[in-house]
């Protein structure tokens, strides 16, 4: 049952990562921050490339698609948490539950059963009461920028771009589990870092994109996340390639990042009415421990 420990320190760890994003965006821009933090993660496990050496081409390809759908999924995640409250981000990330599932039925041809429906059902009220926050804190189409800079509102833009994220981390998830079978957690981690690194590095050149290397490389955040990023990945490919590893279970034990999140933006980030966004997380998370039974 090590696998349960490895999966709850990579919902931990999650959590404080989207905390160190939300610091390191402070300092540089959206791009400078993603590039160097998945290059100094590469370099990280680089020691390990003898051992991620030998994989079937076909191997590469599907790696490669992996990290194309990372690619996409932290260019929106990161322009979202820049634009909103840590502690909302965290609540709508438990989507990707929704979409997990969703997508066992798609793509594994799985059957929902009836705590599964419930469970859904639950998960979807819980976002939608996001939407209907008291006050003045609430997510709105038309955002003024003196709101956003008192994060009392957060443009629809960011939200779509929030579930944008979660569904393709979502299907990043389905990915691991799929390649996991026939690969060892080492040579997953170094080959996708390693493509990563040439999707960030193909949109700087294409966009013409100027990085502040010197400052990225000044910001003590970037590091921190590289390190995180690196133990928790490991973590959890590790985990999907136990044999007695339940996806099921895997995805709730996820979750413990929200928490996480939402008690940073209380204390960290002196966020409002993070008492709602508790009450939202706790009607999603019961929603995904029906939706597991």
């Amino acid at each position: 049952m090590l696998w349960i420990p490895l999966v709850l320190l990579y919902g931990i760890l999650k959590g404080a990562r989207e905390i160190l994003k939300k610091k390191a965006l402070e300092k540089n821009s959206t791009i400078e921050v993603l590039f160097m933090y998945t290059l100094l993660s590469f370099l990280i496990v680089l020691p390990g490339m003898r051992n991620a050496a030998g994989l079937e081409p076909k191997f590469y390809f599907y790696i490669a698609m992996k990290s194309f759908v990372i690619f996409l999924a932290w260019m929106f995640s990161f322009k979202a948490i820049r634009k909103m409250p840590i502690s909302l981000y965290g609540v709508l990330d438990l989507s990707r539950v929704m979409f997990a599932m969703l997508l066992g039925v798609i793509v594994m041809h799985e059957v929902l059963s009836r705590y599964q429906v419930v469970g859904l059902l639950f998960v979807s009220t819980g976002l939608l009461m996001l939407k209907y926050r008291p006050h003045r804190n609430r997510v709105a189409p038309d955002l003024h920028p003196e709101a956003e800079e008192r994060g009392q509102s957060v443009g629809m833009l960011y939200v779509v771009m929030a579930f944008a994220s979660c569904m393709l981390n979502a299907l990043s998830g389905l990915l691991d589990k799929i390649l996991m079978k026939d690969i060892s957690s080492t040579q997953l981690q170094l080959w996708y870092m390693l493509f990563l690194v040439l999707f960030y590095l193909v949109y700087i050149l294409v966009s013409r994109t100027k990085i502040q290397l010197r400052s990225v490389m000044r910001n003590k955040w970037v590091w921190m996340l590289s390190f995180l990023f690196v133990i928790a990945d490991r973590a959890l490919f590790v985990a999907n390639g136990m044999p007695g590893s339940r996806i099921t279970v895997m995805t709730l034990l996820k979750q413990a990042g929200c928490i996480v999140t939402i008690l940073a933006g209380r204390y960290l980030f002196k966020e409002k009415n993070t008492t709602h966004k508790i009450i939202c997380a706790v009607i999603i998370i019961a929603g995904i421990v029906i939706g597991v039974q």
